[in-house]
């Protein structure tokens, strides 16, 4: 197994890094492709870290069958994208630590502070996380 440490380039560990959110693509249990949009995290370990309300198709899906592909596509220059393949290498069904995950997330991706009816929302709901191991990458974030 490779060391998803060792997988991401510098530049790719930096644009991962920035603010962007990920297309999740997923397999439905008939074998469609099945796609969303979602948040995510870096972890140090060189995981990505995703989150999910339960029972939404994607994560749903991931528990089944844990191969997945991101694409996380620069907002300001569509021409500057990662994309990566990846399995679950882990699930984290606590549900108060997975809520402590989106929230995390969601200060994440609004610095200035989340809203507290989103903080609220997100604390009441049904949630599950995916450590995703990184299993390869390919890119073009070289101009």
């Amino acid at each position: 197994m490779p060391d998803p440490t060792s997988t991401l380039s510098d530049a790719a560990r930096s644009f991962l890094e920035e603010l962007h959110v990920a297309s999740i693509a997923t397999t439905d249990p008939d074998g469609a492709p099945r796609q969303a949009v979602a948040w995510y995290h870096l972890e140090a370990d060189g995981r990505i870290l995703l989150n999910s309300r339960t029972p939404r198709r994607w994560c749903t899906n991931l528990m089944r069958d844990g191969r997945l592909a991101l694409s996380i596509v620069d907002g300001t220059d569509a021409y500057r994208w990662l994309g990566l393949t990846g399995v679950v290498d882990e699930v984290v069904d606590d549900v108060a630590r997975s809520r402590e995950d989106i929230v995390a997330l969601a200060h994440r991706y609004h610095p200035e502070g989340p809203s507290e009816s989103s903080l609220t929302m997100f604390r009441s709901q049904p949630r599950v996380s995916f450590l995703i191991r990184i299993t390869g990458v390919h890119d073009h974030l070289e101009g």
